[in-house]
């Protein structure tokens, strides 16, 4: 570790940590209090050459927040399966309530190179909830199939789904710009995949070619993609968001964030830096997907009509 900070790293991420402690009579998982010693004694190596640890685990949303009730790091893998379920079923209420337990210190995700992560999200959702998520995601996700997450594509993972974000939301680019400004305004540092940045769809001949589940959301861009990609609408607004919002103070992790639900099917999200000088807003409706974004009073951007103003 000592050697990736003198190599410029100032955060180390702690892959499926949680299986780090191995312990008779146990399952190997997540065993205390033996993982909270190895996390300090890692977090006293590092806290000289001022680095930071980022503990990865895919569990139950309460594992993570015990490690953040430690003042460490940890990835918000409840998002993603969370904000499907609001922009599926237009309901805003479980969001809201998520984006009030989340702490600040964190990074979110909406999609990593393993996939959508489903069991993070259990009882923010429930049983039904989860259910109705996940089959809607099979019924309304573009070139998404269940056997893909199954041995034929050695793929056993039942924690996760395997597709690109955008294709979980059948390529729709409104769909897609609200879930990313979900994303931005939930508490934490967004943490954008390469493929989510450029609102990628599922490669399927990749997928074929390899017969390996996870590949669907792992396709090689070459140069010329790139540059078209960005060209994009979706993706020249999502960078757009991206870029102000790591200019604009109300984002600090020292900041404040306050959510209300006006109605079933709306949602406001106003962050305060820890001054209360800079506000950002942002009022979505996620039965039709249209929403506004406002910094200080000005129109960020307004997906609420058809044109977008410029940053």
């Amino acid at each position: 570790m000592e050697n990736m900070v003198k190599h410029g790293a100032d955060l180390i991420r702690l892959d499926a940590f949680a299986y780090a402690i191995k312990k008779i009579d146990t399952n190997d998982f997540f065993v205390e209090p033996e993982i909270w010693d190895l996390l300090n004694q890692i977090r006293d190596i590092l806290t000289p050459l001022k680095a930071e640890i980022l503990p990865e685990i895919h569990e139950h949303y309460t594992i993570p927040q015990k490690i953040s009730q430690h003042d460490f790091f940890i990835y918000d893998f409840a998002l993603p399966m969370t904000t499907l379920y609001t922009l599926y079923s237009g309901k805003t209420n479980r969001l809201a309530k998520w984006l009030k337990m989340s702490p600040m210190k964190q990074f979110t995700t909406l999609d990593t190179h393993d996939g959508i992560g489903v069991v993070d999200a259990r009882d923010i959702l429930t049983d039904q909830e989860i259910d109705f998520a996940s089959e809607e995601l099979y019924k309304v996700g573009a070139n998404v199939k269940k056997t893909y997450s199954s041995a034929s594509y050695n793929n056993l993972d039942i924690y996760q789904i395997n597709s690109t974000y955008y294709s979980a939301l059948g390529n729709d680019d409104k769909a897609y710009l609200l879930s990313r400004a979900f994303q931005i305004f939930a508490p934490g540092i967004p943490m954008i995949y390469y493929v989510g940045l450029l609102a990628g769809s599922n490669d399927i001949e990749l997928l074929e070619k390899t017969k390996e589940g996870r590949n669907i959301n792992r396709h090689y861009y070459t140069a010329q993609e790139v540059a078209g990609e960005v060209k994009r609408p979706v993706v020249a607004k999502l960078l757009q968001m991206l870029a102000w919002r790591n200019d604009f103070a109300a984002f600090d992790l020292d900041g404040s964030i306050d959510v209300q639900t006006p109605s079933d099917t709306t949602i406001k999200i106003v962050r305060k830096d820890q001054a209360g000088k800079n506000v950002a807003i942002l009022e979505a409706d996620a039965l039709d997907k249209t929403f506004k974004i406002t910094a200080n009073d000005k129109i960020i951007m307004n997906e609420t009509v058809a044109d977008t103003r410029e940053l």
